[in-house]
């Protein structure tokens, strides 16, 4: 067999992670807040009024994210890629030159919502597809790039709205961001061994005449649903992601009422922020070399040990919140690498689209929960209890996941790095053998490409 020109995978999780710095979250949900007084101000809207745009955007993302998988998995990555990103980055000047009219304010931001997951998903497969024995670092990287739009997008958006408004600087973010995401994409972000017909993926590639499968190892989405893992990662990520949001949203006012000074108080979510960057990279490592299961189980503790810690003196809520933000980080890596453990990458998209989609909704009773209990009792730490135990429950749940239906193939990093269609065979011979086969029978290794005689 040929090989084909090395290429460097981390290419892709850079590239990656610096077109996701641009994407729904980092650049339009995490400055949101910013934008509320100056178009309530303008317009004459209350404040609630406009902030019903950003939960509109997370019920497009919703939406649109099982719609994302399933056509990731029919079709060529940029096929779904190229035109979501067109899509959202439109969507996003028109914020700024929509009419005093709600239901046309809100229309960009559901539009936006709805390509978000075409701009979103295809990454994770992207880099799945080159990563197999370093897969948690892989995505630890790309996820950690991405935060840093999270970091810096509020810096340059204040500085947008100080100068230019708020019209014009949706328009400057939607221009940053096509340029930045097309640029990526097309030069840095691809599928291994992806081979399409007018942009619908095939499962055979020629090489010097003599046809490799592509097939790859992993459930189908019937068999994904008539199984406990899919319910399991489904579960324990929803539950633990209400819980852990719905203590950093509302960590500020819990603070302040308790007599935190407001600027101190403000700076959590800083410390929030830099927790969960450094989750996403400790987290990765910890992946590739712990079981993935007790890797959770421990993760999920976290917030647990920082509601004890939670108390009104700055030092005592900062490291609360960090455990609280460590555990964010690592649930970011956690959804990809545990469906393509369990799971399998033969219906990767689907299956990400459905769990991702329902982990965004569940997500968002977080805060409300925490608010109604306050609503009730006058009390913030009312509801922790019961956060608490959430979360414990996730942990001890995530211990029965099990040993991995599809662990690393050794040597499969180094051979995608030097032969593409090599590892493609492998895979393939993997997804054949998968029938009837034990989990422990798809453990194998692939000899480097760069010592074939």
């Amino acid at each position: 067999m040929t090989l084909h020109p090395r290429r460097n995978p981390w290419s892709v999780v850079v590239g990656s992670g610096l077109a996701q710095s641009v994407g729904l979250g980092p650049l339009i949900l995490s400055t949101f807040g910013l934008f509320v007084l100056p178009i309530a101000a303008e317009t004459g809207w209350s404040r609630a009024t406009v902030t019903v745009a950003f939960t509109v955007t997370g019920v497009g993302f919703a939406a649109g994210t099982p719609l994302a998988g399933w056509l990731l998995d029919r079709y060529a990555l940029k096929v779904v890629m190229i035109p979501s990103w067109f899509v959202y980055c439109a969507a996003v000047a028109l914020i700024g030159v929509t009419p005093r009219a709600l239901p046309v304010f809100y229309l960009p931001f559901l539009l936006a919502g709805l390509a978000g997951g075409g701009t979103f998903l295809p990454f994770s497969k992207a880099v799945l597809s080159w990563f197999d024995n370093r897969r948690g670092l892989a995505l630890g990287v790309m996820a950690a790039l991405g935060a840093l739009g999270a970091t810096l997008s509020p810096l340059l958006v204040r500085t947008l709205i100080a100068s230019l408004g708020w019209q014009a600087s949706y328009g400057w973010m939607a221009l940053i961001a096509v340029v930045v995401s097309v640029s990526m994409v097309l030069a840095l972000v691809r599928v291994r061994a992806e081979r399409s017909v007018r942009g619908r993926l095939v499962t055979t590639a020629v090489n010097e005449e003599r046809a490799v499968r592509l097939d790859l190892p992993g459930l189908t989405v019937r068999q994904a649903l008539a199984g406990r893992h899919l319910w399991m990662i489904g579960g324990i990520l929803c539950l633990a992601g209400i819980a852990v949001i719905g203590i950093q949203v509302n960590v500020v006012p819990m603070m302040t009422d308790e007599g935190l000074p407001a600027a101190q108080a403000g700076l959590l979510l800083t410390v929030y922020g830099v927790a969960s960057l450094a989750g996403r990279i400790v987290g990765g490592v910890l992946l590739d070399r712990v079981p993935a299961r007790f890797v959770t189980a421990g993760v999920l503790l976290c917030p647990v040990a920082g509601i004890f810690l939670l108390r009104p003196s700055f030092p005592s809520a900062a490291a609360a919140i960090a455990l609280v933000g460590v555990a964010f980080g690592v649930e970011i890596d956690l959804l990809s690498y545990l469906i393509s453990r369990y799971l399998g990458m033969r219906r990767f998209g689907t299956l990400l689209g459905l769990i991702q989609c329902a982990v965004l909704l569940s997500t968002a009773f977080g805060p409300l929960l925490v608010s109604l209990g306050y609503q009730a009792t006058g009390d913030y730490r009312s509801t922790l209890p019961y956060l608490g135990s959430a979360l414990v429950l996730c942990a001890l749940s995530a211990l029965f996941l099990g040993p991995y239906r599809y662990p690393a193939v050794s040597g499969f990093d180094a051979a995608a790095a030097q032969d593409e269609l090599a590892a493609a065979e492998k895979l393939a011979e993997l997804a054949a053998q998968e029938t009837g086969a034990s989990p422990q029978s798809t453990q194998s290794v692939i000899r480097d490409p760069r010592h074939t005689a």
